[in-house]
């Protein structure tokens, strides 16, 4: 039987996939892991990966399977039902983990059995850093690690674990996911794994911060790619609002008035916030 279960969704990637892929096959419990790839929608390219992967592997095999087009949420849910080992672990297609990741997500699993762990990801060199890049990192407006460096190799207060539930690169017991899936209603890109943190702190499930479990992520970012992010996390935020009574990424009041003081400004935090607010408010 394996000890981790690692689920990667994916779709219309297959050379990142196969990278990714090559990744965990040198990974230190290699013999140990099961590996599905759950393709969001029909992706030949995928199974031809997996497939050719496959035969070159002699110490696990790659399970390939296929869902109708819908969101990652929804793929990572398929992959659960076929997960058999204790654990399980998703990360993203363009997620590339260092050799000892998936044995650091374990480590820690055995002095808390029933938490999720928290894996630290940054982005890759290969890919080309850009200014906004840094930027995005060192702020904590995509992977906010240095906001949670304190609580290295702890518990994060329940009260803002939900923040830092990033699907990239997070691992928990495969009882406790399949009895807490992802929505299969959200079909917008953006706070899935917010909204799936505050169920599992809701449910008593607990965020453990392992810096150790390492990872780099192989996508680049523009300036031009990073406002339309916000501006799809601004409409899908209003959108997650009216199903989610206690949503609390969507700013009210004084926090509003306050965001829109600063998106008047031309920095970085200005701009990001104003293409925020942009689609919010249509």
């Amino acid at each position: 039987m394996p000890n981790l279960s690692i689920i990667i969704p994916t779709h219309k990637r297959p050379a990142i996939l196969k990278m990714c892929l090559e990744h965990l096959s040198r990974q230190t419990i290699a013999s140990d892991l099961e590996v599905i790839v759950v393709s969001d929608g029909p992706d030949t390219d995928a199974e031809r990966v997996v497939n050719e992967y496959n035969v070159l592997r002699t110490t696990y095999n790659v399970l390939f399977v296929s869902i109708p087009k819908s969101q990652q949420g929804s793929a990572r849910n398929e992959g659960v039902k076929h997960a058999t080992a204790d654990r399980v672990l998703f990360i993203g297609d363009d997620i590339f983990l260092e050799p000892d990741a998936c044995e650091q997500h374990l480590l820690p699993a055995i002095r808390y059995p029933l938490s999720a762990i928290l894996g630290f990801t940054t982005w890759d060199p290969a890919v080309g850093i850009t200014p906004v890049m840094t930027w995005l990192e060192k702020s904590g407006w995509q992977f906010g690690y240095p906001k949670i460096r304190k609580y290295a190799g702890t518990l994060l207060p329940k009260n803002i674990q939900h923040l830092f539930t990033y699907t990239s690169q997070i691992s928990l017991p495969t009882d406790i996911a399949k009895v807490i899936p992802f929505r299969d209603d959200m079909h917008m890109y953006g706070w899935e794994d917010i909204e799936w943190g505050m169920r599992l702190a809701g449910a008593g499930v607990r965020l453990l911060y392992e810096p150790h479990a390492k990872a780099l992520h192989h996508h680049r970012i523009t300036m031009e790619d990073s406002l339309k992010r916000m501006e799809t996390l601004g409409k899908s935020a209003k959108e997650l609002a009216k199903k989610i009574e206690n949503f609390d990424r969507l700013p009210k009041g004084w926090k509003l008035l306050a965001q829109k003081i600063h998106a008047l400004f031309p920095t970085m935090g200005g701009r990001h916030r104003n293409a925020f607010l942009k689609l919010l408010e249509d």
